[in-house]
């Protein structure tokens, strides 16, 4: 008998920061602290209310958090690791560079983010 997938998050998970940089000829930086609150049902990305970031254009922030909501949930959709997806991300802060912020260092932040909240269950 196999016993049914576990539900993530399990329970709140507060404060998982990321910082990601590579610097080389294509630099990447981009800094995110989300807290992941378990859900009904799905995958719920939400921006802090509260939430200011001062980088330059402000018009690509929507981009870049979007970017970083994709990284996390394909990080917790990835079948490997077998759970049901019912949560609630919120982002509560956020930090861009002019010089290697874009939506691909976004999105690697948003994947490391999921796996660290991951392993704070196990």
């Amino acid at each position: 008998m196999t016993s049914a997938p576990s539900r993530f998050p399990p329970y709140p998970i507060r404060g998982v920061r990321v910082l990601h940089v590579k610097q080389n000829c294509a630099p990447h930086f981009a800094e995110i602290e989300v807290d992941f609150e378990p859900a009904a049902e799905g995958f719920v990305f939400e921006v802090a209310r509260d939430l200011t970031v001062d980088y330059e254009p402000a018009e690509d922030l929507p981009r870049f958090f979007a970017a970083a909501a994709r990284g996390i949930e394909e990080q917790l959709r990835s079948p490997e690791h077998g759970i049901v997806v019912a949560t609630r991300v919120v982002l509560r802060r956020a930090r861009a560079d002019t010089f290697g912020s874009h939506e691909l260092a976004f999105k690697i932040a948003g994947y490391l983010a999921a796996r660290r909240a991951m392993e704070r269950t196990e």
